[in-house]
């Protein structure tokens, strides 16, 4: 490339970034730190705000910056001996604050991040893909960045941004709409399918060199159709025209990495275990559920069971959370007991059991299988959350708390209750 090109791309990107909306300012926005040992990385899905979140970051900040976004036509011939280049035209800046945008379209920017780090510059970066960031920043940043990843929209944000409070009908239209938020701006579903669009073949299909696009595309379809339920490689390669259970777990692979799909897994004790149970998969964001699934037949239970499995990987999926803190599994027994969520089974658990209402046709089963799960962590507490039930049940010397979950997400202490129980609510091993 010229360096010229690069000045004017880079000045163009700029101004554009800064004519653009403000927006709401994200909750993320006092998780960034103002570091400069470490590069700082933003990862998510696209579209879900990690530009704006920049761009509040820089306010926030109140120092100059240089700014390159690499997913850019323009820079489609950008190579890494174009660094070189880019080198001058930051040094000519004279600022000591950069931000890239979906670095990982640059090859072997791994390696001049770590340069910038060494020379002393602040650097923040974003980037689309999980497992291109982690590889790239274990092997060559290893001990240099912090990392946290970005959703759309969560439900007090959904709120914030629409204007519309707590309650079951802005808790169902954040179920329907989900938490994009150019998506929530326009009301243009395209803008949704477009993003599909362009992650099944550009960030997945290019990407990996998939031949047979259509297959990656009706698996999606199938998942997406099917949130919340476990699966199994082997019946879905029918469903996706491919021959070899193989290629059905390398194309989910694909999915994770480019945040569309999330896994959960089974809690077992030895990992091995737990890699061998089936896994449930859950989608990114449940306005993708009702804009791209064929046949959902308004299967709200499992819309819910989406919602909460991504508010509380959202809330634990910042920094500062590390080991088994944070993370979260589903729990079965050998009698049939299930329980959707356990959160930091090994160190302070917590179980969750979801469901649209408790009725008599369904309380025994619920009920139940949170028992099972917290009958194996000796826990005399535990929780249900519904869309808009309410109740508290005492049962065999425990409490389970029935709470609707737009209640339980606009009560901040909910989230600090179940992280950190007092040893007296619960029993010694």
């Amino acid at each position: 490339m010229k360096l010229s090109e690069i000045q004017d791309i880079s000045a163009t990107q700029r101004l554009a970034l800064e004519n653009q909306d403000q927006g709401l300012k994200r909750f993320a926005l006092s998780e960034l730190p103002d570091i400069q040992s470490h590069a700082l990385v933003v990862c998510g899905i696209r579209r879900c705000g990690k530009s704006t979140l920049l761009r509040q970051f820089v306010q926030k900040l109140k120092r100059t910056y240089y700014y390159l976004n690499f997913d850019d036509i323009r820079l489609a011939s950008f190579s890494h001996t174009d660094f070189g280049l880019l080198d001058k035209v930051i040094a000519d800046s004279g600022v000591r604050l950069i931000f890239f945008d979906e670095i990982q379209s640059a090859e072997r920017w791994e390696l001049y991040v770590r340069q910038k780090l060494d020379e002393g510059f602040q650097v923040v970066i974003t980037g689309s893909n999980a497992s291109l960031l982690s590889r790239e920043l274990g092997t060559r940043l290893t001990g240099r960045h912090l990392s946290m990843e970005l959703f759309p929209f969560s439900y007090k944000e959904f709120c914030s941004f629409t204007g519309i409070v707590a309650g079951p009908k802005s808790l169902m239209g954040y179920l329907e709409k989900g938490g994009f938020p150019e998506y929530l701006k326009t009301g243009n579903t395209n803008i949704l399918t477009q993003l599909q669009s362009d992650i099944l073949y550009r960030d997945i299909a290019v990407r990996y060199g998939i031949r047979d696009a259509v297959s990656l595309q009706r698996l999606f379809v199938y998942m997406v159709s099917n949130p919340a339920q476990l699966f199994s490689p082997s019946k879905l390669t029918n469903i996706a025209g491919v021959k070899s259970p193989t290629t059905v777990l390398e194309y989910i692979s694909f999915l994770e990495t480019a945040y569309l799909i999330h896994l959960l897994p089974c809690f077992a004790w030895s990992v091995k275990a737990q890699n061998l149970a089936p896994k449930k998969a859950y989608i990114a964001d449940t306005g993708l559920i009702k804009t791209s699934a064929v046949s959902f037949s308004n299967n709200f239970g499992a819309l819910l069971e989406n919602c909460v499995y991504n508010t509380l990987r959202a809330r634990t999926g910042i920094f500062g959370l590390s080991g088994d803190l944070g993370r979260i599994y589903y729990f079965t027994n050998k009698n049939g007991g299930e329980c959707d969520f356990v959160i930091s089974p090994q160190s302070n658990p917590s179980c969750i059991q979801v469901c649209w209402e408790l009725t008599s046709d369904n309380q025994d089963r619920e009920i139940n299988g949170l028992l099972a799960a917290m009958d194996f962590f000796n826990l005399d507490y535990g929780t249900i959350l519904t869309f808009d039930t309410e109740d508290i049940i005492q049962t065999a010397g425990k409490k389970i708390e029935v709470i609707p979950l737009w209640k339980y997400i606009v009560q901040e202490d909910n989230f600090v209750k179940h992280r950190n129980l007092k040893k007296n609510q619960r029993k010694k091993r």
